[in-house]
């Protein structure tokens, strides 16, 4: 299956229902659809056609899926760029993976300015907005260009979609999706989270070059709404559930957080479906949520590498109290298995890393075929999550074999902020891990040895971090120590730092 049939089945099928909300407006599929071909059309012409990768400096708004339709129709793998990253890591990505046109949002516009400056020869094509005489305007170019699909030949293994992941390296890298792996999420969620009519609408609110925007598809494709807010408030969110009749939501743990935390989320109770992943929630958080929103909750737990859901907690398993801290059962679309570290299989019981095998995982990454061959082992993907699975075949995570820090929904690497800190002229070295956070689930949290003499205050190595780095990333607590715990062989031992921190949790 293509992902860029899926798009036309569900415009041809449903042409004048609503597709798509934004703010005031509303667009049928069939609206949607032409938008999607026009500017399609308007690629093929700027040159980016089947094979090449475009830049995607994009936040929510009513261009966001047409545009991303307009990529599969013209054949060109997208390359989304998290707006919160800093410019020295939105270059390196663009660099990294060959990028030569950039398209952006209105709002984005003065760091597409900046992209422009820091990579030669890249053109940046704005979305109802021109910078520089030589840039385009893709909206203004619509009109120009036919209406019709222009049917660019594909194939199942075309990659659609190069998306960036720190994995358990650290390192920026691109995952690619292909045509059929993208398809096959739309199934792997139709499968196993939700059922999708006509009369059903997600609201998305968190970015949709996220996992929100992998349910655009399975709603396409069944006639439900995709309402699109510019960001996440909780007044506004809640407000939104009720004037669009949304029926399903998809919410990190934070989000879920900041909605318990106001007095109005009771306006969320016809709500038929709240999803939830990207990071471990909190017991205590999930159990009064149910008290306010009743049997409601579906958990996945998924990477960017084998989205969406690996593992699924249905709604019925939300009701067993024992199971609130598991991240579900395998999805009926996927083979798991805990093996030790040789592959081989670990009893039932006993801890093992997750390795998976499904049709939605990545074809490998860009450019990185030693990492490509570590990740991709015989046809599955080793996670590098560690889980043991009980005796009905619940999975529950134990730990990670990276050092990962979860905050927000968003994953932060403790080398990447290690790195900036060991940038700054009084650091001699650090280790970072992450702490219990009652809004953030862990909070980003530095131990930093000075050099002889050295003195330097907590604010200065955060304001040097946030010039380096997405503010997420920047430590929320920054400690002097006088030496980082190290292991007999020299290693830095995170454990040390973080185990007393989490004592009580």
């Amino acid at each position: 299956m293509l992902a860029v049939e899926l798009v036309r089945r569900g415009a041809q099928r449903f042409a004048d229902r609503t597709a798509v909300v934004v703010g005031d407006r509303e667009f049928s599929f069939a609206e949607v659809d032409e938008r999607a071909s026009r500017l399609a059309n308007v690629l093929l012409a700027a040159g980016a056609g089947r094979g090449t990768r475009v830049g995607l400096l994009v936040d929510n708004g009513e261009w966001s899926i047409p545009l991303d339709f307009a990529c599969l129709k013209a054949g060109v793998t997208r390359v989304p760029l998290n707006a919160r990253l800093a410019v020295a890591e939105q270059t390196r990505m663009l660099a990294e993976t060959g990028v030569t046109l950039l398209v952006y949002s209105k709002s984005l516009a003065e760091r597409a300015a900046e992209l422009a400056e820091a990579l030669d020869g890249l053109r940046v094509a704005g979305l109802g907005d021109r910078q520089r005489a030589q840039d385009l305007d893709l909206v203004t170019e619509l009109d120009r260009v036919p209406a019709a699909d222009p049917r660019v030949p594909v194939a199942p293994d075309d990659v659609v979609l190069a998306l960036h992941t720190s994995g358990t390296t650290g390192t920026l890298k691109a995952a690619q999706h292909t045509q059929a792996s993208y398809a096959a999420i739309t199934g792997n969620i139709l499968a196993n989270l939700l059922s999708p009519g006509p009369g059903s609408a997600m609201l998305h609110a968190a970015s949709l070059i996220h996992a929100s925007g992998t349910f655009v598809l399975p709603y396409w494709i069944r006639g439900g709404r995709a309402v699109v807010l510019p960001g996440f408030d909780p007044g506004s969110y809640l407000d939104s559930v009720t004037r669009h009749h949304v029926t399903d939501v998809n919410l990190v743990p934070t989000m879920l957080g900041l909605l318990l935390a106001g007095s109005t989320v009771d306006a969320a109770v016809t709500l038929d479906t709240i999803v939830y992943g990207a990071s471990p929630m909190p017991k205590p958080l999930i159990q009064e949520a149910m008290v306010r929103f009743g049997p409601k909750f579906v958990q996945y737990y998924g990477q960017t590498e084998a989205p969406l859901c690996q593992t699924v907690l249905g709604k019925t398993d939300h009701l067993r109290s024992e199971l609130l801290g598991s991240c579900g059962h395998p999805a009926v679309d996927a083979e798991l298995l805990l093996t030790d570290p040789d592959g081989n299989p670990v009893p039932r019981g006993e801890i093992g890393e997750i390795r998976v095998r499904a049709p939605f995982t990545m074809s490998g990454y860009l450019d990185a075929p030693e990492l490509t061959a570590e990740t991709l082992v015989d046809g599955w993907i080793r996670t590098r999550d560690l889980a043991r699975a009980d005796e009905r075949g619940y999975l529950h995570l134990v730990d990670r074999a990276s050092d990962m820090i979860v905050t927000g929904g968003y994953n932060v690497y403790p080398r990447e902020v290690e790195d900036a800190l060991a940038a700054h002229p009084a650091v001699a070295e650090s280790a970072v891990v992450g702490a219990p956070d009652p809004t953030w689930v862990e909070a980003v949290t530095a131990f930093v040895a000075l050099r002889p003499g050295a003195t330097v205050s907590e604010e200065d190595l955060r304001t040097h971090v946030r010039g380096l780095l997405a503010g997420y990333k920047v430590p929320k607590r920054v400690r002097v120590v006088d030496a980082i715990p190290k292991s007999a062989v020299g290693k830095i031992l995170r454990r040390a730092l973080r185990d007393p921190l989490w004592e009580d949790r």
